[in-house]
């Protein structure tokens, strides 16, 4: 593998350039990456593509480095729900069943408590919230101006019977935050840096917290391109990462899963699991499932189990549309080059 400073490093068990480009230079996916040095938004990031673990492309964009610490908005949901497993892998939290009052008592007479955290994680919450609607009560605009997250979270009202509708909205997600930290008994961003984080690798990331000084369940977890490439690469391993166990196959199979059709709401998806989007491509007249985090932007990680593949990509189109079709794009370009070779 050539690099552009031709410098190797390891990082995280996975072999990495720390040049602004890395693959085989004049090879078709070079040439698919390269291809966005001059694409008219200036504000893609990164790309970071492996294949069975290993990078075999890395490209980075308008000023971003290997090294620089990324924004990826609402993919931080797809860690929040890794977390969760986590927390019922270690016996902190019981089984997807529960009530979030469970864990939470305080909880227990708002329209949140009873809802099952199998609901919460799939969007299916019941709450009044609709992140699409700046009128819905419950719009992250507005959880995000509250001076009191926690309350305004339990004055949030019920519109529909937990379990019966996907509805995108962040307040749920930070719901799942609050029960992983009421569960562990410390703050989320702490639980992951024992739990995730440091068994992946991580040397630097930020996760920031609100006013009630609460992670941020529903986002704002600020990552390297290469460290949600790691994110991807432990998904693709069945919650393996370098031999050691992560997150149980159990839970990373019922996460990536779609367990409720959203295609009619969503055009860049077609199943959602938990916090995990999910969508067959047709590349070249083949399907190729893949599964993924996204966010705001175009922020992406997509795991591509049938080509063993990881693709990152980091971007700070925040909320323009460009940004999600842009994503998609060199998604489908890439995996069209692989399929090539």
């Amino acid at each position: 593998m050539n690099c552009l400073r031709s410098i190797m490093t390891a990082l995280g068990g996975v072999m990495l350039c720390t040049g602004t480009a890395a693959s085989h230079p004049g090879s078709a996916l070079d040439k698919v990456l390269a291809a966005y040095d001059q694409d008219e938004h200036r504000d893609l990031r990164g790309v970071v593509v492996l294949h069975e673990g290993k990078v075999i492309a890395e490209r980075y964009y308008n000023g971003e480095t290997a090294d620089t610490l990324h924004d990826i908005r609402s993919a931080g949901k797809s860690v929040t729900g890794l977390l969760v497993g986590i927390a019922i892998d270690q016996r902190k939290m019981h089984d997807p069943d529960d009530k979030v009052s469970t864990y939470w008592p305080e909880a227990k007479n708002s329209a949140i408590g009873d809802v099952a955290i199998k609901d919460v994680l799939t969007m299916r919450s019941g709450l009044a919230a609709f992140d699409a609607d700046p009128a819905s009560p419950g719009n992250e605009d507005k959880l995000d101006a509250a001076p009191d997250p926690i309350a305004f979270l339990l004055s949030a009202p019920r519109a529909d019977p937990p379990g019966s509708r996907y509805r995108y909205n962040s307040l749920t997600a930070y719901a799942a935050g609050v029960v992983v930290a009421k569960a562990t008994g410390s703050s989320m961003a702490d639980f992951a840096q024992t739990a995730l984080f440091e068994p992946l690798g991580f040397r630097h990331w930020k996760w920031a917290s609100d006013a009630a000084a609460y992670t941020k369940g529903q986002g704002n977890l600020s990552l390297t391109a290469r460290d949600c490439a790691a994110i991807g690469e432990m998904v693709r391993g069945q919650g393996l990462y370098e031999g050691r166990r992560i997150v149980s196959a159990n839970w990373i199979r019922r996460a990536v899963a779609p367990l409720v059709g959203i295609s009619d709401s969503d055009p860049y998806a077609e199943g959602y699991g938990y916090f995990w989007y999910s969508k067959n491509q047709q590349i070249n007249g083949q399907v190729v499932p893949v599964s993924f985090a996204s966010g705001n932007g175009g922020n992406k990680i997509y795991v591509v189990p049938s080509r063993r593949m990881v693709i990152a990509i980091t971007s700070s189109a925040y909320g323009k549309g460009y940004g999600q079709q842009r994503s998609e794009a060199l998604l489908r370009a890439i995996l069209a080059v692989e399929q090539q070779d």
